[in-house]
């Protein structure tokens, strides 16, 4: 390329000069002529350079497609989910384990647990016991190693995959905000009703800075495609994807970590008010702040992938010799002291 380059400069000076000394324009046309030369022979080099990289992109595109037509290797099934009226809906773990894929040891080991329809549960334990990876088997982004997950006593498996996931509103720890409108990245869609984002934003403490918004929620966040784009703090963009699970008005919530980013004032209000937000539906946290637990129905601790105690907050923290009594204290210590 860069051979190319000189040889086509070269010829473009020879032939203004020729042509200036035959007289067939001036001397003060040849910077003129010779600046339109280069900018067509940069013109030529940027196709050249075009076709290059796609032709050198080609391989990635063609991994990137392959991954696409990976076959899925979880099964599918196509029983319809009964549609219940008053969302009764039980959710069983029976001797479940787990191993991710080419890894030798269990992620989880043996999980039992019956979480009734309307119920509070509280997931906690330390970083690695398994938390999230009981929270992504119900999810049905992996299938159980051993063991079976019922739903209303028939195995996920058998479900219609969409079907069953329609029943699940879940915010993930590693939740993504999206530059686009507050409306959009609430509802997933450019379709949606703005009379309940709004309500759902006021439900979890974001409608006082709402308010402050020119174009409610229609107010694009960030500003890589608008100018005019509202930057946000951690504790706002954790309030919104709250407000995601609320407007897609699922059956059972799953919220992990949900108030890691917010302060201790919002973080109270958030659960004390998220009994009555829920209503009659199925509600489980994972989180690491053990406060929270005060509000569950249900405690189940997690250890090494195994569920090691289960009960409620005041049955857990009387047990001083348990992995919940060892939890609240190291927290504990740090307000008491």
């Amino acid at each position: 390329m860069l051979i190319l380059t000189t040889l086509l400069n070269f010829s473009v000076y020879i032939y203004v000069v020729y042509n200036s000394i035959i007289g067939s324009f001036g001397f003060g046309s040849i910077v003129k002529y010779v600046g339109l030369s280069q900018k067509l022979i940069q013109s030529i080099l940027d196709i050249f350079r075009g076709f290059t990289d796609i032709k050198r992109n080609t391989k990635f595109i063609d991994d990137y497609l392959a991954f696409f037509d990976i076959p899925q290797a979880m099964q599918e099934g196509t029983k319809p989910v009964d549609n219940n009226s008053d969302c009764k809906y039980i959710i069983e773990f029976r001797n479940v384990s787990f191993k991710y894929p080419s890894s030798d040891t269990y992620a989880l080991k043996n999980i039992s647990i019956r979480i009734s329809s309307g119920e509070r549960i509280g997931i906690v334990g330390q970083n690695g016991s398994g938390k999230t990876t009981f929270i992504k088997l119900m999810c049905r982004l992996y299938d159980p190693t051993e063991g079976r997950i019922l739903f209303n006593g028939i195995d996920i498996k058998q479900y219609d995959y969409h079907e069953y996931l329609s029943k699940l509103s879940v915010v993930f720890q590693d939740f993504k905000i999206f530059s686009f409108s507050i409306g959009q990245n609430i509802s997933g869609s450019d379709r949606y009703n703005p009379s309940v984002v709004e309500s759902c934003l006021r439900k979890v403490g974001f409608g006082e800075r709402l308010a402050k918004m020119e174009n409610g929620v229609e107010t694009c966040l960030y500003k890589d495609f608008d100018n005019g784009g509202v930057e946000i703090s951690g504790g706002e963009a954790q309030k919104i994807a709250l407000a995601r699970a609320l407007y897609k008005n699922s059956s059972i919530i799953v919220l992990d970590e949900p108030t890691a980013a917010l302060d201790p004032i919002s973080e109270s209000e958030i659960y004390s008010k998220f009994n009555e937000i829920a209503g009659e539906k199925t509600a489980i946290y994972i989180s690491h702040r053990l406060s929270s637990c005060k509000y569950c129905d249900k405690i189940a601790v997690f250890d090494n992938g195994r569920i090691v105690q289960c009960g409620n907050h005041q049955e857990l923290v009387t047990d001083t010799g348990g992995k919940y009594f060892e939890l609240w204290s190291i927290q504990a210590q740090y307000y008491t002291e």
